[in-house]
C-alpha cells in the first residue's frame, strides 16, 4: 500500500511499481527501482525495448487532419470488458526474448500496427547530442563508441541496459496500458492493460487488471502527431492521402526522388528530413511560422529554401475530377503563403509540426476543453497539449506523488538527464527521500510558472547552465538524506561532463533564433 501525507514532509512508501514504457526513460526508471529492492512491472506495447530509437520499417497509421484533442492519444483506448478478461498478468517468459513474433499473415500485421503504432525512427536517424553526454549512470557506452552513431547502435545501447539490469525479465511486451486510475479507497493504482497474444486461430487481445502502489509514466513525447488546422490541408490529404504524411511516418528519402517537397515545420525533425532528401528530391521548401524554437535557415542544405508560414492549400478544378496521380505528377493545386507567395508543382507534403503531450491512459487528468491558463491544480494536460501541468520538479504529480513522470524536459542530454530523474524516483519511492509538503511543492511550481511562463518552454532546459543546475538541485535534495538512509550519495555531473557539455553548447549556440529573424520572404537576407 502506498502512503502520502500532503500536510507535511512525508515519505512515500510502496512496494509494487508499474512503469509504463520501455524506452530509455522506462528502462532507467525500472533498473534503478529494482536496485532499490522494489517489485517492478514494465508495460511495453511494442515487442522490444528501445522506445523512440527502435526502428520499425512499417508505417504508423495516418493521424486525423487536423489532430484530435490530447486525450485521444495515437491509439483507440479500449472500453472495460471489451476483450477477454483474466487476472493477474501472465509471467514474463525469459526464454521467449523481447523479439518473439506474435503470429503471421497480413491480418496479424495490421492488428499489431493498430495496437502499437510504430514510432518515428527512420533508418538514417542519428543522435544529435554526443554519446559522451547522453550515457546512463547504469553503464557507459561500449569503449570506442563515436560521438554520433546510427539509430541501430543507440537502440542496442538501450536494449543492453534493459537486459543487463534485469528490466527485460520484468517487462510485459506487447502489452498496452489503456487505463490508470486510483482504487475507490485511494490506496492503490488500478491498471487495465491489453495484451496482444498468440492464439490457436490467430492473434487475440486479452484484457487484464492489476494493482500497484506506485506508478511511473515513461511513455515519451513522440506518440501523438500534431497536425495543424491549415485551410485546405485536410482536403489535400483526403484527395491524395499518400502524398501528405506526418514526419512520424517518414522512413526513407527514396519516396521523394525527383519530386518537389514541402516540409511544414522548422524543428529538428523537419531539418533532418530536409537533409536526408537533399540530392534526392528536386526541390525542397521548408515552411516556418517563426516559432521560438525554430532552427535557423542557415542549417538547411543547399537545395532547400525557407519560406514563410502557410495560409492555405487550394485544389484546382482538375483535381476534383481525378482520383489518382502518376508518380511524376504534382498535386494539382497551389500552396499560398502568408506573405502572398504561391508555390505550385508540389509533389509531396511532410507535416513535421511535432507532437502533442498525451497520456490517454490517464483520462481523468486530461481536459480537452480547458485552455492552458486555466489548468488549476488538478489537470495534467490541457486542450493545447504543449506541456504537463502540476508536476513537482517535472517529475511528481503534486496532488498525488505516488504518480511520477520520467522524461518530461526538452532540449537536454536526454539519456543522462532522464537517468538522473529515474534515480530520484527510485529513492523517493523506496522511502529514502521525503517529498516536501503539498503546499511547498505548489509554491515551488507556481514560482517556476511565474519565471518561465506556460507552454512548451516550461519544460525547456536549453538556456546556458539550466540543465546542469536542474540536475545539481536534484542531487543536493537526494543527498541531504542519503547518509541517513544508509545509501551511497547520488553522483552529480562530473567536471569533465560539464566542460564537454558547455563546449557542445558553445558549438550549437545560435541554433535557436528570435522569431523576427525566422521565415523571411524568399530572397531576403
Amino acid at each position: 500500500m502506498s502512503t502520502y501525507d500532503s500536510r507535511q514532509e512525508t515519505v512515500v512508501r510502496g512496494q509494487t511499481v508499474a512503469v509504463i514504457g520501455a524506452g530509455i526513460s522506462g528502462v532507467c526508471a525500472a533498473a534503478h527501482l529494482l536496485r532499490q529492492g522494489l517489485q517492478v512491472t514494465v508495460f511495453e506495447r511494442s515487442s522490444i525495448a528501445g522506445g523512440v530509437w527502435h526502428y520499425d520499417e512499417r508505417i504508423p497509421p495516418d493521424p486525423p487532419y487536423p489532430n484530435n484533442t490530447p486525450s485521444h492519444g495515437d491509439y483507440r483506448v479500449s472500453e472495460p470488458g471489451e476483450f477477454a478478461y483474466a487476472t493477474p498478468p501472465p509471467e514474463h517468459d525469459p526464454d521467449a526474448g523481447p523479439g518473439t513474433a506474435i503470429s503471421e499473415g497480413p491480418s496479424s500485421v495490421d492488428l499489431e500496427v493498430q495496437f502499437s503504432p510504430p514510432g518515428p525512427c527512420y533508418a538514417g536517424l542519428k543522435n544529435n547530442v554526443p554519446t559522451y553526454l547522453m550515457a546512463s549512470a547504469l553503464e557507459p557506452w561500449p569503449e570506442g563508441t563515436e560521438p554520433f552513431v546510427s539509430q541501430k547502435l543507440v537502440e542496442e545501447y538501450i536494449q543492453t541496459l534493459s537486459k543487463n539490469h534485469g528490466v527485460d525479465s520484468v517487462t510485459l511486451f506487447h502489452t498496452r496500458v489503456d487505463e490508470v486510475r486510483k482504487t475507490p479507497d485511494g490506496a492503490r493504482w488500478e491498471i487495465r492493460s491489453v495484451t496482444l497474444e498468440k492464439g490457436a486461430t490467430g492473434p487475440r487481445l486479452t484484457e487484464r487488471t492489476s494493482y500497484f502502489d506506485l506508478v511511473v509514466v515513461a511513455s515519451g513525447h513522440y506518440n501523438m502527431p500534431r497536425v495543424p488546422d491549415i485551410q485546405g490541408l485536410k482536403e489535400w490529404k483526403a484527395s491524395y492521402p499518400s502524398r501528405v504524411t506526418h514526419s512520424k511516418q517518414y522512413r526513407s528519402p527514396a519516396y521523394f526522388r525527383g519530386q518537389n517537397v514541402l516540409v511544414i515545420g522548422a524543428g529538428v525533425s523537419a531539418l533532418d528530413i530536409c537533409r536526408e532528401i537533399d540530392g534526392v528530391a528536386t526541390k525542397t521548401y521548408q515552411s516556418a511560422r517563426g516559432g521560438k524554437f525554430d532552427l535557423p535557415a542557415s542549417l538547411l542544405p543547399e537545395n532547400a529554401t525557407r519560406v514563410p508560414e502557410i495560409a492555405s492549400f487550394t485544389l484546382s478544378d482538375d483535381a476534383r475530377r481525378r482520383e489518382q496521380l502518376g508518380d511524376g505528377e504534382p498535386i494539382p493545386g497551389s500552396v499560398v503563403l502568408k506573405d502572398g507567395q504561391v508555390l505550385d508543382n508540389i509533389h509531396r507534403v511532410v507535416v513535421a509540426t511535432g507532437y502533442i503531450i498525451s497520456y490517454p491512459f490517464l483520462p481523468q487528468l486530461h481536459s480537452d476543453t480547458t485552455p492552458i491558463t486555466e489548468a488549476g491544480e488538478d489537470i495534467l494536460v490541457t486542450a493545447d497539449g504543449v506541456m504537463a501541468h502540476n508536476l513537482h520538479r517535472d517529475i511528481f504529480y503534486i496532488n498525488d506523488p505516488t504518480l511520477a513522470f520520467v522524461g518530461a524536459p526538452y532540449y537536454v542530454a536526454t539519456f543522462s538527464l532522464f537517468d538522473f530523474q529515474a534515480q530520484v524516483v527510485a529513492r523517493v519511492f523506496a522511502g529514502k527521500v521525503p517529498l516536501p509538503s503539498r503546499e511547498e511543492m505548489r509554491k515551488e511550481y507556481d514560482k517556476r510558472v511565474e519565471e518561465k511562463g506556460l507552454g512548451r518552454a516550461f519544460h525547456s532546459l536549453h538556456a546556458p547552465g539550466h540543465e546542469i543546475a536542474y540536475v545539481q538541485d536534484l542531487v543536493d535534495w537526494v543527498n541531504r538524506y542519503a547518509v541517513a538512509a544508509g545509501d551511497p550519495p547520488m553522483l552529480p555531473h562530473s567536471e569533465e561532463w560539464k566542460r564537454a557539455h558547455e563546449e557542445q553548447k558553445a558549438r550549437t549556440r545560435g541554433s535557436f533564433m528570435p522569431p523576427e529573424e525566422v521565415a523571411k520572404p524568399a530572397g531576403e537576407q
